[in-house]
């Protein structure tokens, strides 16, 4: 018996807080899971099986007018999920640009301050050498 893996963690811990305050809306948790569903090949093989059987056992004659009614409805929902899904991936990226914003402006505050002080050094140093060279 095989066991799923779990999705990893997200490595940032901005990704993480907002996977938290994203997962706290069921309405959200139910259409990440229709969407991770949806997008499995579990999903393909559960339809090529039910039109497999819909067409072979005559459920409904030619041209099967309440399947591609269902399939439309279907489609329609899907298609509203895809969408639910990329603004999600939207989303994250945002999350991720802003955190790498923030993390470029703190480093160039520590840049900043290193060039301050390396400059302060390199000043003391050259007092210092002038005060040597002087008492000499």
């Amino acid at each position: 018996m095989t066991t799923r893996p779990k999705p990893a963690e997200p490595a940032s811990p901005a990704l993480l807080r907002h996977l938290r305050e994203r997962s706290r809306r069921r309405e959200n948790r139910a259409a990440d899971q229709i969407t991770r569903f949806a997008g499995s090949m579990k999903f393909v093989y559960i339809h090529v099986i039910w039109f497999t059987l819909w067409i072979g056992l005559g459920v409904e004659d030619y041209p099967f007018g309440l399947l591609t009614m269902i399939v439309s409805l279907e489609a329609i929902f899907l298609s509203t999920f895809v969408m639910i899904s990329q603004n999600r991936a939207d989303e994250k990226r945002h999350v991720i640009a802003d955190e790498a914003w923030r993390t470029v402006q703190e480093e160039e505050r520590q840049n900043e301050k290193l060039l301050r002080l390396s400059s302060e050094i390199l000043d003391l140093t050259k007092k210092l050498h002038a005060g040597r060279s002087s008492g000499t």
